[in-house]
């Protein structure tokens, strides 16, 4: 495939790809927190294997580190320094991930968010080196060479960047996941030692209503998130 690549077959560029777009984009997530952003990235990096495709070794195995070096390079310009990537980090966390109605997958789906959640916070803490020789080898499996010739440094600096990051992963992220569980207990803020109600407005015949599960002035409107049984008057059930 070097040979052909190298001569500018497009059938060639096409396996490239279809090989290895999917790996890159992952890559690029690791490096962002961001979906789009890495989208971008992944793109951006075929466009540069393109015109960069004279430099590619006449001999040699996988082209997957050099592709992943290629989105390295891409993704520092897409995102300079932890506090881009600590915005974006934050704003996936947060962002609701949809969940199937099935009882017992609901507490695995919720558990995996909460923990990809702690792990993309955690990943914001570290240096953008570390982060980066975290998602080669890591995220992607490449091998302290592979990785080092990725990122264009030797091979001692991955293995060290490597060790320092995964102390540093595993304090971080074992913190995010206690504190979101302390959150959790804490339940419902209190004021004055009272939990706050719910407003309450006065209807015509004087009784009154809670607002809060319904909309004022909207009657039959339900509240995102809200559930009710419908229930049939008695005449309607004695037809």
């Amino acid at each position: 495939m070097r040979a052909r690549l190298r001569a500018g077959e497009p059938a060639a560029f096409a396996e490239l790809f279809d090989s290895y777009s999917r790996g890159v984009y992952n890559h690029a997530f690791r490096l962002t927190a961001d979906w789009s952003t890495a989208e971008d990235v992944m793109a951006t990096t075929f466009m540069e294997a393109w015109r960069l495709r004279d430099r590619i070794d006449a001999e040699g195995g996988s082209l997957r580190p050099w592709l992943l070096g290629i989105a390295t390079n891409t993704a520092r310009n897409q995102i300079r320094g932890n506090r881009g990537y600590r915005r974006a980090a934050v704003a996936t966390a947060a962002a609701v991930l949809p969940v199937p109605d099935h009882a017992d997958e609901v507490t695995n789906q919720i558990d995996d968010q909460r923990r990809l959640a702690a792990t993309l916070r955690a990943l914001g803490a570290l240096r953008r080196t570390e982060r980066e020789v975290v998602a080669l080898c890591l995220g992607e499996g490449l091998d302290y060479e592979s990785a080092a010739k990725a990122l264009g440094i030797p091979v001692g600096t991955v293995a060290s960047r490597l060790s320092r990051a995964r102390r540093k992963l595993r304090t971080l992220t074992k913190a995010e996941l206690e504190e979101h569980d302390d959150a959790a207990m804490a339940g419902p803020p209190v004021v004055s030692g009272r939990v706050p109600r719910a407003p309450r407005t006065r209807s015509t015949d004087g009784s009154e209503k809670v607002r809060g599960r319904w909309e004022a002035g909207a009657a039959g409107r339900q509240i995102p998130g809200d559930r009710i049984n419908t229930v049939r008057p008695a005449q309607e059930g004695n037809r």
